[in-house]
């Protein structure tokens, strides 16, 4: 009777130290998927190229690998980086306008170089460069006054200044500096580990105190130092949330590029998609998406529980595209009148009503492995739902129609006691059927450039 006791008793507990792990776990997580908005900005000085070399077209921050730049070549033009427009206020100030909770800003791509004034490695902004300032401490200062989350992307198993980091996507070697360093069998990882990573980690920490540590291209990055890393930046602050591309599971929430999730999802996970085709400056990219594409993507992922991370890259001499400008201030407006959608919302029982043809995606026949070309300007009339304390929205999207037909909503499965629409005072016509829910869309809202609607119901 005892032994069974004690079992039981040491089960509780068990179980009492999982749910109060995964409260903790929670609740550090509240804010972030409240949040559902945020900026990503890939500049370096990859970005000076503008996607050429020696007149080929390359791939903006793969110029290093796709031409096969000698690494003391590369320098060479990173050392006449000097971004004199850049302004952290004017980049914060147009996220937190776009209706953007939270910034996400590259502290170190694939080629290596410190956008940050590091101060374990002499190849970064501050050191190397014409421009000695750091943008990163412009940044989080800026980001502090105006109440934006600040979050600091590094390239983890990916680094083309250092001898010792081999690759295995798609093929061994495939994203290897293997024309300074050809020898992957004589690469140790573990010597890049303890030589860079974790001290620029640490530096990143202690000088800029993040929110977010986003990493990227885990590749082969062994599980001792994914979990140490993790274990590092928790002692700094246990509310850090961190990616799953640390490696090894040992992440807080999930990344799609490029691309969305085709179901309601419960843990968190985050869509990162660019503005325009490419993820850093290219001179040749013309093809921006709508503002209304862009809220048809974010509408999507919200209704399934993800967070969606906008894309832009700046030029080179700091200052934010006037594509990317005229994007942010169209979606800010819609952001103004509807976020209570959006800011702090859950899926509901169904992410929505899917119309008949499907949102595609276009592969370019020519370019890089790397490089997505997608459908800019299609979007579909359809549904998304989201809910909010005791309401539930209904995203009419790219909606033509006159009525709006909700089918979900049938008086045999939900009866609706109140309804009304965001942006507007006037009250709303509607009908409920054993067809669906029937919403009259008012003629002087259907002059609005992003045609996406949002209704603000009782059940």
């Amino acid at each position: 009777m005892k032994s069974k006791l004690k079992i039981i008793f040491l089960f509780l507990l068990f179980s009492f130290n999982l749910f109060a792990q995964q409260s903790e776990q929670d609740k550090k997580m509240t804010w972030w998927r409240e949040a559902r908005f945020g900026m990503f900005i890939h500049w370096g000085p990859y970005s000076i190229f503008g996607g050429e070399w020696k007149g080929e077209d390359k791939y903006s921050e793969f110029v290093m690998l796709n031409a096969q730049i000698p690494l003391k070549e590369y320098a060479q033009v990173a050392a006449t980086f000097n971004p004199h427009n850049f302004n952290a206020e004017e980049w914060v100030l147009t996220a937190k306008n776009a209706g953007m909770k939270y910034i996400v800003y590259t502290s170190k791509h694939h080629d290596g170089f410190a956008m940050y004034h590091s101060r374990c490695s002499k190849y970064n902004i501050f050191d190397m460069t014409v421009f000695k300032r750091d943008p990163l401490k412009e940044l989080e200062t800026a980001c502090r006054k105006h109440g934006i989350k600040l979050g600091i992307y590094y390239s983890l198993g990916r680094d083309w200044e250092d001898p010792d980091v081999p690759t295995d996507w798609p093929t061994k070697g495939g994203r290897s500096n293997t024309w300074d360093y050809p020898d992957e069998d004589s690469k140790d990882i573990n010597r890049y580990f303890e030589r860079k990573v974790k001290p620029q980690i640490n530096e990143i920490l202690y000088q800029y105190n993040p929110d977010i540590i986003w990493f990227d291209t885990p590749e082969k990055t062994p599980a001792e130092q994914s979990a140490e890393l993790r274990k590092m930046i928790l002692n700094y602050n246990p509310n850090i949330i961190i990616n799953n591309r640390i490696g090894n599971e040992k992440g807080d929430f999930e990344i799609l590029e490029q691309k969305q999730s085709n179901e309601i999802k419960n843990n968190p996970w985050e869509a990162c998609v660019t503005m325009s085709r490419n993820w850093g400056y290219i001179k040749r990219d013309k093809a921006f998406k709508s503002p209304e594409k862009i809220i048809h993507i974010l509408t999507d992922v919200i209704s399934k529980g993800g967070n969606l991370l906008l894309n832009t890259g700046p030029l080179a001499d700091g200052s934010l595209r006037k594509e990317s400008l005229a994007q942010m201030s169209a979606i800010g407006k819609w952001m103004h009148i509807n976020g209570e959608a959006i800011y702090g919302s859950k899926p509901w029982i169904v992410y929505g009503e899917d119309a008949q043809k499907k949102e595609q995606t276009i592969v370019a026949k020519k370019g890089y492995e790397d490089e997505v070309y997608d459908a800019t300007k299609e979007v579909t009339q359809d549904i998304r739902f989201t809910t909010r304390n005791e309401y539930l929205y209904i995203i009419a999207r790219h909606w033509e129609d006159d009525i709006v037909n909700v089918k979900t909503l049938s008086k045999q499965k939900h009866v609706v006691t109140s309804l009304q629409m965001l942006g507007t005072k006037h009250s709303i016509a509607w009908e409920q059927t054993d067809e669906g829910l029937f919403i009259q869309l008012p003629k002087h809202m259907k002059n609005e450039k992003i045609k996406t609607y949002v209704f603000k119901i009782k059940l």
